[in-house]
């Protein structure tokens, strides 16, 4: 490698650079061309320099302030944290390329990015600056057409949205922190996602993750659930119970539906929470409560405390961290990262490798998603069940996201053909003899698509997909 020409040492040293040595700014120049971000660490992590191509990538002045900080304020702490691999293999003198990292771009908003990260050679730091020691390297991941999918953890959190991207963000910054977070959002939306990740990326990570639906059991038999039973305490009660607070001890607790908890049990929760103790039913000596608390609802709970269905103070107890998960519909951005999350999934577990036609993303845009998360991997179960080739197509789906897909039939339809200089007139040039073929079954059929369809050997989706590309309306 040709040995870098020191600049002399009158040359004005950027804002962006702590006092450092001047052979640096020959390489932030060619990662700037490169549309790279080139950030220089310490022995302790904290950015010693930064070029601009940070302000491009995050908000403007983000080189200048991150100077002096630790690196993790940046890409969140679960690269770059104390027991974090990456860590680890740089002080061990390994590199890592190319590690999917969240890019911190001002208040409430971050993205995803592609990080590669070395130990500096000696007579590098040297010449340049002795205190470096780590170089980071950062370029946008959506230049990477390699990219499927941006998981945190390995719990299926899949973002590309930005407000998904901000939940992300929030998720990491919280990797230090215990507090009581309320997860809220519909149905499916994959709240239980959320808190799953909050517990991998928290310094409980280690303990269990105990889940309870307090919707599913009447308020009697969810106060055992939760709190457990001694011998006795009722009738049936022949021996001990230990009840989740307890199975959760050292790890995390999570209160799915917790807005269906019953008022005299939203007065014990909330006695839990303030005394972090607890009792079992038909004991009364307390039990210390060592877990962390997560809860979630698709319940309007500000609507519930106005209508005395829930407790204010509890609410305001749970709502120390509030976490809003949108619907699908409103994140149109994540539909094809989710859905290749998920075929890849249920694919997997038959043993097939299975892709997704245009026609199907569109489709799956299209739909409103009532149903969130949960119901797209349901329709993506029955598209892989009734698929039996390699890539599932429009026909494959539920009928309800086929709705909408085809025109009412028509007793007099008519052929417009596309003028010159239409993608579709090209199209016609190219293949007339199909055209002339499928125009002549819809008229021997009456222009009744699914006679037609089947005459020609194709679904009635896939045939009114061929008249829209080949001009016959």
């Amino acid at each position: 490698m040709k040995e870098i020409t020191p600049v002399p040492e009158t040359m004005p040293v950027p804002e962006t650079a702590a006092p450092s040595g001047p052979g640096f700014g020959t390489l932030e120049t060619v990662f700037e061309a490169l549309g790279r971000a080139l950030i220089v660490l310490d022995a302790d992590f904290r950015v010693i320099r930064a070029c601009h191509t940070l302000d491009d990538l995050a908000w403007p002045g983000a080189a200048a302030s991150a100077i002096g900080r630790p690196i993790e304020e940046l890409v969140g702490a679960r690269l770059f944290g104390p027991s974090d691999t990456l860590r680890e293999s740089l002080e061990q003198g390994l590199r890592e390329e190319g590690r999917r990292a969240i890019l911190r771009c001002g208040e409430g908003s971050a993205r995803l990015v592609s990080l590669t990260a070395a130990v500096l050679p000696t007579a590098v730091t040297s010449h340049c600056d002795p205190r470096a020691r780590y170089i980071v390297v950062i370029r946008p991941a959506e230049t990477d057409n390699g990219l499927v999918q941006s998981m945190l953890s390995s719990h299926g959190l899949v973002a590309r949205s930005p407000v998904m991207l901000r939940i992300v963000h929030l998720v990491e910054s919280l990797a230090r922190s215990e507090a009581t977070v309320l997860v809220t959002g519909e149905s499916g939306t994959g709240k239980e996602l959320i808190a799953r990740a909050l517990h991998a990326n928290s310094p409980r990570c280690t303990g269990p993750f105990v889940a309870v639906n307090c919707g599913a059991l009447p308020g009697e038999l969810l106060e055992s659930e939760l709190f457990g039973h001694v011998r006795g305490a009722f009738t049936g009660a022949v021996r001990d119970r230990v009840g989740r607070f307890d199975m959760a001890k050292g790890g995390t607790i999570f209160l799915d539906e917790v807005g269906d908890l019953p008022l005299h049990l939203q007065v014990k929760l909330l006695r839990v929470l303030q005394e972090r103790r607890f009792e079992r039913v038909g004991e009364s000596a307390p039990r210390p409560m060592d877990a962390r608390v997560i809860a979630a609802t698709n319940v309007d709970l500000v609507e519930a405390i106005r209508a005395g269905r829930f407790r204010d103070d509890l609410y305001y107890r749970l709502r120390v961290v509030p976490i809003h998960v949108p619907p699908l519909r409103d994140r149109v951005e994540d539909i094809p990262l989710i859905a290749h999350h998920l075929l890849a999934h249920i694919g997997g577990r038959e043993g097939r490798a299975l892709l997704l036609s245009p026609d199907t993303l569109a489709a799956m845009a299209r739909h409103r998603w009532p149903g969130n998360v949960r119901e797209l991997g349901n329709a993506l179960e029955y598209a892989v069940a009734t698929c039996t080739g390699q890539t599932i197509q429009i026909e494959n789906l539920p009928s309800e996201l086929r709705e909408g897909d085809e025109p009412p039939e028509s007793a007099a339809p008519a052929i417009a053909l596309p003028a010159a200089g239409d993608p579709l007139f090209d199209r016609l040039v190219e293949d007339p003899a199909e055209r002339a073929r499928i125009v002549q079954v819809l008229e021997s059929a009456r222009w009744n698509r699914g006679r037609a369809a089947e005459t020609l050997g194709m679904s009635r989706s896939t045939l009114w997909r061929r008249m829209k590309e080949l001009g016959i309306e």
